[in-house]
């Protein structure tokens, strides 16, 4: 075997034993190469619950955050390593926990745990909805986002929180509209958001394509003070009452299910094409402008260096 080949068997074996041993834990057809992660960490049980349906639709390989990392959004570790560690059910090796974010997750993955590129990303079930504006928040959807970064259509998904949330039944219906959108969407990788409110899980639910809605909310506090008389906060505030279009909001406070195709790509392009008629003209400082004494008023900062631990690998007797 030469050296490349055994790379590759050396990261096969470390991202997805089933690409080895030709099977998880249970039967699937061939199909989909999924990468699965979360935000809610690796033990959640949404998690669980969407692993279990998306083996209908073929290869599943778990990566997702070792600790919860609610409303971590896009963030990604640079300035700490990452540490993954494998994560067993019984004696059988079920995914990769990471000690950093969603992003992370799905960076590490693709890059380096993975044996090749996935067909698919999906994020979740999450507890808990990611609509609205809270969809710039989320760790859910970032790490979808990132999927699309990679070129890989992605799907986040959540359901409404619930202390006794119905994971398997939310799973159920999040693989069915999955299974269905790889069926109609065009060519190329595509970006969806699906959240389930709890009502859409009995009878007959209905999904519906929608905008995400952009009325800010959220910026409630409930200001307490604790036992030693300081001041804290809770945010607060609850989703605004829509009136107008549809939105994912309102579709979610009908009981629907709300699916919304997102992009990352932030440009404003009507205003950049106004943009390209507007004119700027810069001069380069000149002596008298104030420019040195502001040089000279500026405070130093000193970014302290992080200590390395001595490790002594001959410990005393």
């Amino acid at each position: 075997m030469n050296l490349s080949a055994a790379i590759m068997m050396n990261r096969v074996a470390l991202g997805c034993p089933g690409l080895v041993q030709g099977a998880f834990r249970r039967e699937r057809r061939a199909g989909v190469f999924i990468l699965l992660t979360n935000d809610d960490g690796i033990h959640a049980p949404g998690l669980a619950a969407m692993e279990r349906q998306l083996h209908r639709l073929g290869e599943v390989c778990v990566v997702a955050p070792a600790t919860e990392q609610s409303g971590v959004g896009h963030s990604i570790t640079y300035l700490t390593p990452l540490i993954v560690k494998e994560v067993y059910h019984g004696a059988t090796r079920w995914g990769w926990a990471v000690e950093g974010s969603p992003a992370d997750c799905v960076k590490i993955a693709v890059t380096e745990l993975l044996p090749r590129a996935p067909d698919l990303v999906v994020s979740g079930i999450n507890g808990g909805l990611n609509a609205g504006i809270n969809v710039l928040y989320s760790g859910t959807v970032a790490a979808a986002i990132e999927g699309a970064f990679f070129g890989i259509t992605s799907i986040a998904v959540s359901l409404e929180f619930d202390e006794q949330a119905a994971f398997d039944r939310a799973a159920l219906l999040a693989r069915q509209v999955i299974e269905q959108v790889l069926e109609q969407k065009g060519q190329g990788p595509q970006l969806f958001n699906l959240n389930i409110p709890t009502v859409a899980l009995a009878g007959a639910p209905q999904v519906r394509v929608v905008p995400m809605d952009v009325t800010r909310y959220g910026d409630e506090y409930e200001r307490r003070t604790d036992p030693w008389g300081r001041d804290y906060y809770w945010a607060t505030g609850r989703p605004p009452v829509h009136v107008g279009t549809e939105t994912d909001l309102s579709t979610i406070a009908k009981g629907q299910v709300a699916l919304t195709p997102l992009a990352y790509d932030m440009t404003a392009r009507p205003l950049l094409d106004a943009m390209r008629a507007w004119r700027f003209a810069v001069t380069p400082p000149v002596e008298g402008d104030g420019v040195e004494a502001d040089a000279a008023d500026a405070r130093t900062i000193v970014r302290p260096m992080r200590k390395m631990q001595r490790v002594n690998v001959n410990p005393p007797e």
